[in-house]
């Protein structure tokens, strides 16, 4: 039961943006300066190199720097949490996102992005651009996004030549994201995927979970699963 962490997560993602947003340039406009940060999903990361340590994967196998891969279609992508065999091969390999406001501006722009960060991945995989063996990685990709009246209400959609699928009629934002996490795992473009929500207001800040099915508690034990099927591995001599 991973809830005091993850609330602590969420507090550290809300508590980093509010400082990024207070001490932005002035030259960014709106709230940019908040969304260039890199440091608002290091509370969730830090959750994961948690887990990793209390399965018994030494620390020396878990990454949240160096965390570089080659990429097929370009030089290299830089993940954000990686863990490695003790024969250098990947193991796992987690991406975190985050979405607060500018929702018809972002959720195309997220959706491209991680269906063309796994897409690179696999095939780099099947290239062998780095030590690969008959373990096949886990991949996994976890959003938070606000919850607010803007992602939470119907959306419309665009038909100027053909019916978009009727599965997104009527759907908002947070609906959009579940449903695009669900097929990303259906599609085998990742093996674990998860969208959480979060509120902040003057008195508290809230999160929750949107699809039982995509969960940070299913995410979490998925990772903690796959891991413990591959402890053996790190039963080496020191």
């Amino acid at each position: 039961n991973y809830n005091s962490e993850i609330k602590k997560a969420v507090n550290i993602f809300w508590g980093v943006r509010d400082n990024q947003y207070r001490n932005q340039n002035k030259q960014d406009s709106g709230t940019r300066g908040a969304v260039t940060g890199k440091k608002q999903l290091d509370g969730f990361v830090e959750l994961f190199r948690k887990i990793s340590l209390e399965l018994g994967i030494p620390d020396k196998y878990i990454f949240t720097k160096k965390t570089v891969l080659p990429g097929y279609f370009r030089p290299a992508k830089d993940w954000d949490f990686l863990v490695l065999s003790p024969q250098n091969e990947i193991l796992v390999c987690l991406e975190f996102k985050s979405q607060v406001g500018s929702f018809g501006n972002n959720f195309n722009n997220r959706v491209e992005e991680a269906i063309g960060n796994s897409t690179d991945f696999w095939t780099a995989f099947r290239e062998k651009a780095f030590n690969t063996s008959a373990i096949k990685p886990m991949i996994g990709y976890f959003i938070i996004v606000e919850k607010t009246e803007k992602s939470t209400s119907p959306v419309k959609v665009s038909e100027p030549h053909f019916k978009v699928m009727n599965i997104f009629n009527g759907t908002s934002y947070l609906d959009r994201y579940s449903i695009f996490c669900e097929r990303l795992v259906r599609e085998k473009l990742y093996d674990i995927t998860a969208v959480m929500w979060t509120s902040k207001d003057i008195n508290q800040i809230q999160f929750g979970d949107f699809n039982p099915a995509i969960s940070s508690k299913t995410f979490i034990d998925s990772f903690a699963g796959f891991l413990l099927g591959k402890k053996s591995l790190f039963n080496e001599k020191s």
